[in-house]
């Protein structure tokens, strides 16, 4: 009988692995489905010349292009420099925004003191600052990263605030109940029922970042995406042109497909949810 059930639970369990897998290549399939149509009519109006190819070049040159700069190398410096810029920003910016966020939102006083100023200067976005960050900075690294730092900064902070605030209060009044001091209400009920709200500040923050840095490089850098953008409208290259829009989608993906990865495992028991976007 035990023989029986062990078979029996081993069959089930693979059963589910190959629905559960089967499931994983469906979606994918629809997912890509219609940017791979999209794609192949593209290039089929392309090689009949129904489209003005010095202006929307085909895939196929497009990937020439793309092709050409790995062999020169220049195109994996364009994107490490882009990366550069994205973490060392973001990390600055998230980690100010967390820090803030936590202190505004479990002090009134804290809070009540800097809301106006946030509703001031929230909508605006932060691209606008580019002007005079580098009056202030240059137009070297420092005045990338800090449109960065400021792209990244709202997110993490409104939703790090609009987290603790949310804490479940029949929770928290549970925790009084069993005689919890303050420091332990926070660090077992407010601090873990946050984290899926600062982690979705965290993915939005990330995303903020590697737009500004784009930005930021199409207006003054000798290097990175942007730059690539820049450089090929100036030498009328569309196709160089796409190689750097093209690469933006691409890689923001992926840095969204990790984070979300992330953050479906480490908060495995909450939900995704959708966040407050600080731009």
């Amino acid at each position: 009988m035990a023989r029986t059930a062990t078979v029996k639970g081993t069959e089930k369990n693979k059963t589910n692995f190959l629905e559960d897998w089967s499931g994983r290549v469906l979606r994918f399939a629809v997912a890509g489905a219609l940017p791979l149509l999209l794609i192949l009519t593209w290039q089929v109006l392309s090689s009949f010349n129904m489209v003005n190819q010095s202006i929307l070049p085909g895939p196929a040159r497009i990937v020439a292009a793309f092709k050409q700069l790995i062999v020169k190398g220049t195109y994996s410096q364009h994107v490490w420099a882009s990366m550069f810029r994205v973490i060392k920003g973001f990390l600055l910016g998230s980690s100010a925004g967390l820090a803030i966020g936590t202190v505004a939102a479990l002090s009134p006083w804290t809070n009540q003191s800097i809301i106006a100023l946030i509703g001031i200067l929230r909508p605006i976005p932060a691209i606008a600052y580019i002007p005079f960050l580098i009056l202030w900075l240059g137009i070297g690294e420092e005045s990338k990263v800090a449109v960065i730092i400021i792209g990244a900064f709202w997110p993490v902070l409104l939703n790090t605030i609009h987290g603790i605030k949310s804490a479940d209060s029949k929770l928290m009044e549970v925790g009084r109940a069993f005689e919890k001091n303050y420091w332990q209400v926070l660090r077992k009920i407010v601090i873990p029922s946050a984290i899926p709200s600062i982690f979705t500040g965290l993915r939005l923050g990330i995303s903020s970042a590697w737009t500004c840095v784009v930005t930021s490089e199409m207006i003054a850098a000798s290097k990175g995406i942007g730059f690539l953008i820049a450089f090929g409208r100036e030498l009328a290259q569309p196709n160089m042109m796409f190689v750097g829009i093209v690469s933006i989608g691409v890689i923001g993906l992926l840095i969204d497909t990790v984070v979300l990865y992330l953050q479906r495992n480490i908060i495995y028991w909450a939900p995704s949810e959708k966040g407050i976007n600080g731009n």
